[in-house]
């Protein structure tokens, strides 16, 4: 291995609870009611742009939201889409990190990382103007050689373009780059671009059982990826 490629939500911080408050004063805004954060861990992992359609289908299928905001509801989706992305993008950069925690070991286990010689590289579906300042708001940022967003190339996770390009940029094989993630997204796309891939349990993956999900190996943190991954081999 030369490199690890690092997912931020639901991998190294938890923040479900920037996404809770970012989409319900969004909603407020729209005279829609608020989401649970249920719905949120169930939608959140490819890219904002879907979480928020997905969110927005949700609401407007409520029958009191039917009933009550008939005008919106026959607009569609993405007629209210702009609006609900604009409102979104303006809550979470004001809020952002305010309601996120990094996960117990992350900054032992990227510390053990960098110091076995690896190059680190955090590739997320968030924005990117979104992730850099929750890596600095959570001093993670200084681990990272590059940070990606899903503004960042043409396609997201789960597509393997991402991942490739990443290792393009960092003059490594795919199979020589590990893919440490929390979800479905993360391992499809390391499985089609072939790279190995470490998911870790306390993620999100839309809501079901990681351990589920093909991967070479399943953590509960990032402090016991060299150890899964000598037993895997």
């Amino acid at each position: 291995m030369h490199a690890a490629i690092i997912d931020l939500d639901g991998t190294m911080v938890d923040t479900l609870g920037d996404f809770e408050v970012a989409l319900n004063r969004a909603l407020h805004d729209l005279d829609l009611p608020p989401v649970t954060r249920t719905l949120v861990e169930r939608t959140v992992g490819k890219g904002s742009e879907h979480l928020i359609r997905s969110v927005l289908a949700h609401q407007l299928a409520l029958p009191e939201v039917r009933d009550q905001f008939l005008v919106c509801a026959s607009r569609g989706i993405e007629d209210l889409f702009e609006a609900a992305w604009l409102r979104y993008q303006h809550h979470y950069l004001a809020i952002n990190g305010e309601f996120a925690a990094v996960y117990p070991g992350v900054v032992e286990g990227l510390q053990q990382m960098r110091d076995a010689g690896l190059q680190l590289v955090c590739l997320t579906n968030k924005p990117l103007s979104f992730a850099k300042p929750l890596l600095q708001a959570k001093c993670l940022d200084y681990f990272f050689a590059h940070v990606f967003g899903g503004d960042s190339f043409e396609r997201k996770k789960p597509d393997p373009l991402p991942l490739r390009k990443t290792c393009e940029v960092l003059g490594v094989k795919p199979a020589q780059s590990l893919m440490v993630g929390d979800s479905s997204n993360d391992a499809q796309a390391a499985r089609a671009a072939g790279c190995p891939v470490v998911l870790v349990r306390y993620g999100y993956n839309h809501g079901e059982p990681v351990d589920g999900v093909d991967a070479d190996a399943h953590v509960d943190s990032l402090v016991d990826i060299a150890q899964a991954l000598d037993q895997a081999r």
